[in-house]
């Protein structure tokens, strides 16, 4: 029975390729997250249905990492902490993408993508991450950890609605780009081989 590599030559070219990809993506970040999320949330999901999961949990980490060095918010900024439980929110959306979604990718059909069993489960993997990132980041340390005098008080509407339902409908764009993305990989590899 072949060994799996994790870290391979093959997953190492293809992660940074992503990584590559969502920094570039990260430039346009403050024109509006309704670009870079959806962006993001796809290369992620391609990263655990084309590499695998180690891999996706890496890119998980670095991009949060990378998005605070090229445009970090004034809420980052303020509050540091965000980035762990950004990290965190992303590795909800592999982990369940992982476990919901592998039978689909391994058991490779377009119609099978194209389902509604498969719709209901990125929704599922979204909603997830939504949720997470909701409680914890909107709920929790964004009230709890910015002082009642700072200015950015004012704008906790507004970081609690990006950090819970924006967070939920950049995942279901970044749903749609994978699942198109993904399926013309598949079919292209296939003529190919």
């Amino acid at each position: 029975m072949k060994k799996e590599k994790y870290f391979g030559t093959k997953q190492i070219a293809i992660t940074a390729i992503l990584l590559a990809i969502c920094i570039v993506s990260q430039v346009f970040k403050n024109l509006s997250v309704f670009i870079t999320g959806p962006v993001i949330n796809a290369c992620l999901v391609l990263a655990v249905a084309l590499v695998n999961l180690p891999c996706a949990i890496i890119l998980s980490v670095i991009t949060p990492l990378t998005a605070y060095f090229i445009a970090a918010s004034p809420v980052m900024t303020a509050v540091p902490g965000i980035l762990l439980l950004i990290m965190l929110g992303n590795i909800v959306l592999v982990v369940s993408t992982y476990f919901l979604l592998r039978k689909d990718f391994s058991e490779f059909k377009p119609e099978l993508m194209y389902s509604l069993k498969s719709a209901v489960k990125a929704i599922i993997c979204a909603l997830l991450k939504a949720v997470f990132m909701g409680v914890t980041i909107s709920l929790w340390l964004l009230p709890t950890f910015i002082p009642a005098e700072s200015p950015l008080r004012n704008k906790m509407p507004v970081f609690q609605y990006t950090f819970s339902v924006v967070q939920f409908i950049t995942a279901l764009i970044g749903f749609v780009y994978f699942f198109i993305i993904f399926v013309a990989v598949k079919q292209y590899a296939k003529r190919n081989n």
